[in-house]
């Protein structure tokens, strides 16, 4: 049985994120062939391509962790109806210097959560435009727009419902199999 290491990013900087949450209800739901690795993006500088010919250490540091993960699990809230600007701004970091883009050929899934009826689906949608444009292959069924309601995810990542936890085991389950369907095409480089 072949084991994915997946990173993934909160798109959340607040440390009571109800994305971190749904991030470590994840980890714990993801069948035994994924190995959930979190990419932090809190500590990136805003991006300028003033950096291109020398990229920060924390940054260079950032783009080895999408190096060393086979894919990348987004897990964002929606903002004003669009991506968190750290989001964008770690994006921008990993696409760039030009012809140095992180995301090429790497499989990615989006989810999110919001109290709102339809969960992130606006910020996904942008999302998707962007790693489109970076060459990421996506997973676009099962799509997931997470209603949140207070006491659905405890502090360590445990689901009180039965129906999402059986969702978002569903989902982490599509995940490995849009993981290994991409790798079996392009796999990867070492």
């Amino acid at each position: 049985m072949k084991t994915y290491k997946v990173g993934y990013m909160v798109g959340s900087l607040a440390k009571g994120s109800i994305n971190r949450l749904l991030s470590k209800a994840l980890t714990r739901l993801a069948p035994p062939q994924l190995e959930l690795v979190e990419i932090v993006i809190k500590d990136l500088p805003l991006y300028s391509y003033d950096y291109d010919a020398d990229y920060p250490p924390v940054a260079r540091a950032f783009k080895k962790a999408i190096a060393d993960v086979d894919g990348i699990l987004f897990v964002t809230p929606e903002y004003n109806r669009s991506i968190p600007g750290a989001l964008k701004n770690a994006i921008d970091w990993a696409s760039r210097p030009w012809g140095q883009n992180s995301f090429a050929r790497k499989p990615s899934g989006i989810i999110g959560t919001s109290p709102g009826a339809i969960g992130t689906a606006v910020a996904q949608q942008q999302l998707r435009g962007v790693l489109c444009f970076c060459n990421s292959p996506l997973m676009n069924t099962m799509e997931a727009y997470v209603q949140f309601r207070p006491g659905m995810i405890a502090e360590d990542g445990t689901v009180s419902e039965d129906t999402t936890t059986e969702f978002l085991s569903n989902y982490m389950k599509e995940l490995h199999l849009f993981i290994e369907r991409v790798l079996t095409v392009h796999p990867r480089e070492n």
